[in-house]
């Protein structure tokens, strides 16, 4: 299992922990970047039609042998914000996003699904000794 990697930020990522928590979803590669919010901002208004920054998007790929699987984005503005607003370190939030769009890459959707994923992301939080993450802070 592999990242791509395109940080545009100085942000700092620990890759190891990130396959950790990769590894323990699925052996496949991952896309993984790391943002400001003007750069999601315009993936959101392209991919999603919505003309706003996010934390984080996902993009699974079809699933076909030796494809990655997927393209995480994440933008490090609203990492350095939700973890000012909840008390934690800015590399437990940027971990948490992660799981969080990791999860949608293996198919969890948390606005349609009964709680799978919330459950999932709770128990890659306990696993890794992670804080709540937004959708445990919102149940």
């Amino acid at each position: 299992m592999e990242f791509s990697l395109d940080n545009q930020t100085s942000f700092e990522v620990d890759l190891e922990l990130l396959e950790d928590i990769a590894l323990s979803i699925s052996s496949k590669n991952i896309e993984l970047v790391i943002c400001y919010n003007d750069y999601i901002k315009e993936i959101n208004q392209e991919f999603r039609a919505k003309d706003t920054p996010t934390d984080v998007l996902s993009f699974p790929y079809e699933d076909m042998p030796f494809m990655p699987l997927g393209s995480i984005v994440i933008s490090v503005d609203f990492v350095k914000e939700k973890a000012k607003q909840y008390s934690h370190k800015e590399y437990e939030e940027f971990i948490l996003l992660f799981i969080h769009g990791l999860l949608h890459l293996v198919g969890y959707d948390h606005e349609i699904d009964n709680g799978e994923h919330r459950k999932k992301e709770e128990e890659l939080i306990n696993q890794f000794n992670l804080p709540s993450s937004l959708i445990v802070r919102n149940s």
